[in-house]
């Protein structure tokens, strides 16, 4: 027997049935949030942004290929870094499937890098990926967005992230060395990015930041989460247990 309780099919569907009116419940409040987020007033972009694209330099307003939206995913992929964040990687394991879909409905999805294009073109195509990843390399734009920090910063130990003053400074007891992190480089340099993702609007020519979500704001983007949250044992969770889908089993 399972350690887990065992019932009846009755009593199952007794107990589904309660939680059918929590899960109802939970869906309400987040179209109430989902409202609130579209309400949210939106701030002007004025700074010129510059990316390196597939098809070259690219400004904020390119990014959104015709469109009127536009979401970026601020991956986790620094200049030092050899390979990209495998939580940051097992997240946009799922955005070539659905960025067409986003395509046409006038959303554009793209992911945005520190790291130089040449380090994203060779990480894509390691992965397998194909949907757009600019690289902000030279640029202020993951900084302004609360993505990534300096050292200067992080040694500061008060840096704004998920709207919140965070200590990023490594634990005195972090692994230590120039590939102590899962991206071969030291930690500390490792977390000076931060993933995130943040939405902007175009009209009348002009670009608005409407919407930004960092840590647990981005699970919901984790498609694999949303599986494990209804698998029987859930997250399961003692640490990092993923990796970059060509690692399992090495």
């Amino acid at each position: 027997m399972p350690e887990h309780e065992v019932a009846t099919p009755t009593e199952w569907r007794a107990a589904r049935l309660k939680l059918l009116e929590a899960e109802k419940a939970l869906t309400r409040r987040g179209d109430e949030v989902a409202r609130l987020r579209r309400v949210l007033p939106w701030v002007r972009v004025d700074k010129e942004y510059r990316f390196d694209t597939d098809d070259g330099t690219a400004t904020l307003a390119d990014l959104f290929r015709g469109r009127s939206q536009l979401i970026v995913y601020h991956f986790m992929f620094g200049p030092e870094y050899q390979a990209g964040c495998p939580a940051c990687s097992a997240i946009a394991d799922g955005f070539n499937g659905f960025v067409t879909h986003l395509a046409n409905h006038d959303v554009s999805l793209w992911a945005v890098s520190r790291a130089p294009m040449a380090k994203l073109k060779a990480y894509r195509e390691r992965m397998g990926w194909s949907f757009p990843w600019a690289s902000s390399y030279g640029s202020d734009f993951n900084s302004d967005f609360h993505a990534a920090i300096t050292e200067e910063e992080q040694e500061s130990g008060a840096v704004e992230y998920n709207y919140r003053d965070v200590d990023m400074r490594p634990a005195p007891d972090a692994e230590k060395g120039p590939d102590a992190s899962p991206v071969g480089t030291d930690w500390a340099t490792y977390t000076r990015q931060m993933p995130g993702m943040s939405a902007f609007a175009l009209e009348g020519g002009t670009v608005y930041h409407s919407y930004s979500t960092y840590a647990r704001g981005l699970d919901v983007l984790w498609g694999a989460y949303q599986w494990l949250d209804r698998a029987p044992l859930g997250r399961n969770e003692t640490d990092f247990w993923w990796r970059r889908h060509d690692e399992y089993g090495t």
